[in-house]
């Protein structure tokens, strides 16, 4: 029987995001980016019915770079993915390494009391789960 406390989201997540508004072009988002050294960008509720997007260069990459669209007239709101799939903060994160599995995804946004606290990402769970566990 394994007698280990789970670790938690909330103990692995990171900070290395920035919060965007829908309406911000892809070339202000990617200021944000470069300004705030992240290569994530989530995407603010427009309001408490709302869910949180998610921008990652790869998006911008594909959708934006890659299409050969100008990143002045493309909005955050056009390419995000919405809504994204969070993970609590009290969650095991062997359950979000699942999740993550089944649909297909590398990060999540952690959400605590409706609020964005963190991202959790493989390499969190990997690097600092791993470690903590084998304290």
């Amino acid at each position: 029987m394994n007698n280990r406390h789970p670790i938690k989201n909330h103990t692995v997540m990171s900070q290395e995001y920035a919060m965007v508004d829908g309406l911000q072009t892809v070339a202000e988002a990617i200021e944000l980016a470069l300004e705030n050294k992240v290569n994530v960008l989530f995407v603010n509720k427009r309001n408490d019915d709302d869910e949180y997007g998610m921008v990652l260069m790869s998006d911008i990459a594909k959708k934006v770079l890659a299409q050969d669209r100008s990143p002045e007239r493309v909005n955050v709101y056009e390419i995000m993915v919405k809504p994204v799939l969070c993970v609590p903060g009290t969650m095991d994160v062997r359950y979000s390494a699942r999740l993550f599995d089944r649909f297909g995804i590398t990060k999540a946004p952690v959400v605590e009391n409706g609020k964005i606290a963190g991202l959790v990402s493989y390499h969190d769970i990997v690097l600092k789960g791993m470690i903590n566990r084998s304290s």
